[in-house]
């Protein structure tokens, strides 16, 4: 007896079916009815006769007119002050110079008006005439602009991203206030419908690196973008690398440091995370408190924060590599400690840090997910209660309790959580080298990983510079961060039209006083 698939069929006619009103919504024109109805019917259609489409009739310079709206995603009480009550008040003349808004937009496609009232605007209808009229009422409900939470810093601005788009891009107008700050719209997705925002500087971008966005971003064939992380995954050259290709931020701050380098920052409707491309592997380690302080003290940060890279990769594994094949390279004065603490334990310093390494991951997750106050009796009971029963149960050593928890605190100095994540990740095979072939195995794995880096260029730019390729004039805001004003051009990796920056220059010697 043959298995029934009804379900399945009718779940493939019915996404078909969405798929092909969603491609008329966004390609076919329907000029207007005759009939005011039925142009009302059309619209009420288009929306399956869903509950929230609403509409008022009305009499303006003697004709019947209607205002069909979506209640919710407009502004009653902005549509009734602004639009409804100047009209009834007037009873004739010319809507669009009646209405007390500041823009007022006219179509002869049912289709646009659908997607205008989509997108939050009123549509005004009127006996007799081939067109309506779109005014935008859209209900902003958005919260206040306040620090992004993953990305403090001491000094400096404590302005975040929001959900708003338009924010958001006044947000970057407002630091670069120069109409060479070019923006454009991209709507993405067949169903969602998505708004991009692509923005940079028109004259220092590199015109062939916003083509090559332009066009992978016009590519994508997908049905919903909830994320931008959902554009990285479609734009990005190396899906198979653990390294991020993009830098995603919730800082203006941030992001127009970036934008003067001649790189391109893509926001997105409905999320405060915004993308940087492109970027090097130096990128995620620079803060801007790296540029709030003194540069002394900017650099001794970076290079603490580059330090922990290979802390937080290679610490495990040298530990492994010490006690399971090198021995003799531990001091003398340690070596019975190291002995002692490995003489009951029942694990091979592999599985030992493995161990170690999964039950961080798991503490951090369960941290991450659950509220705050539970969360931070999680970290307490996570770190303290069970790090000192399973030393005491003797099956984890006191040293490799020591190295996981140098190795987790090193991974959370990187001021971007995706390179975070990607370096707790490189730490597992370097730690099987490692328990393999020795320090062999570690300096083999560091070599790979080298090359792996010097090899990427996403979207054409190199990812390691200014190491690969080496442009010794680009270290001074790479490992070190130079003063400010002996900054006097721009990083070449991400080609820059303007290489020099004409405003680094103090002016004045200190012999002239």
């Amino acid at each position: 007896m043959k298995r029934r698939r009804y379900p399945k069929q009718i779940k493939s006619k019915s996404k078909q079916s969405m798929n092909s009103y969603q491609t008329q919504l966004n390609t076919t024109k329907q000029p207007f009815f005759e009939e005011l109805d039925q142009n009302i019917k059309f619209i009420k259609d288009s929306f399956f006769n869903a509950d929230d489409v609403e509409f008022r009739t009305f009499t303006f310079n003697e004709k019947k007119c209607a205002i069909l709206y979506l209640s919710t995603l407009v502004n009653k009480e902005v549509m009734n002050e602004f639009v409804i009550k100047p009209l009834q008040d007037a009873q004739s003349g010319n809507i669009a110079e009646t209405i007390n808004t500041a823009q007022v937009d006219h179509s002869y496609d049912l289709m646009k008006i659908v997607r205008g009232m989509i997108e939050g605007q009123c549509a005004i209808f009127t006996e007799g005439n081939e067109y309506a009229y779109l005014v935008n009422v859209f209900l902003t409900k958005f919260r206040n602009i306040s620090e992004p939470t993953n990305e403090y810093v001491i000094r400096g601005s404590h302005e975040g991203f929001i959900e708003s788009l338009q924010t958001n891009i006044y947000l970057l107008r407002k630091r670069i206030e120069n109409p060479n700050l070019f923006m454009k719209y991209v709507t993405i997705g067949k169903t969602t419908n998505t708004k991009i925002a692509i923005m940079y500087i028109k004259d220092l971008a590199d015109p062939q690196l916003v083509k090559t966005i332009e066009d992978r971003l016009n590519y994508i064939d997908t049905d919903a973008i909830q994320t931008p992380g959902y554009i990285e995954e479609f734009i990005e050259d190396y899906p198979l690398s653990p390294f991020p290709q993009v830098l995603n931020t919730e800082r203006p701050d941030r992001a127009t440091a970036n934008l003067m380098e001649g790189r391109i920052v893509l926001l997105m409707e409905g999320s405060p995370t915004v993308i940087v491309l492109p970027i090097t592997f130096f990128s995620f380690y620079q803060s801007p408190d790296d540029y709030n302080s003194r540069w002394l003290v900017g650099t001794f940060l970076r290079a603490i924060r580059l330090a922990s890279f290979l802390i937080a990769i290679g610490l495990p594994a040298i530990y492994i590599a010490l006690v399971s094949f090198n021995l003799e390279v531990i001091p003398v004065e340690l070596v019975f400690s190291v002995k002692n603490s490995l003489e009951f334990i029942p694990f091979p310093p592999l599985l030992e840090a493995f161990i170690m390494q999964l039950t961080l991951e798991l503490l951090k997750e369960a941290s991450v997910r659950l509220p705050s106050p539970i969360s931070q009796t999680i970290g307490i009971v996570g770190g303290l209660v069970v790090g000192t029963a399973v030393v005491q149960a003797n099956l984890i050593s006191n040293v490799m309790l020591i190295v996981v928890a140098i190795t987790a605190v090193a991974s959370f100095v990187v001021p971007s959580n995706e390179m975070t994540t990607t370096v707790r990740i490189l730490g597992f095979p370097l730690m099987i080298m490692a328990s393999l072939f020795g320090f062999v195995g570690i300096v083999f794995g560091l070599m790979i990983l080298l090359m792996h880096m010097c090899k990427l260029e996403p979207f054409g730019h190199p990812y390691f510079a200014p190491f690969a390729p080496f442009h010794l004039q680009d270290f001074k805001d790479t490992v070190i961060r130079l003063p400010r004003w002996l900054m006097n051009t721009r990083p070449l990796d991400a080609k820059p039209q303007h290489l020099r920056q004409e405003w680094p220059s103090r002016g004045w010697k200190k012999d002239e006083e």
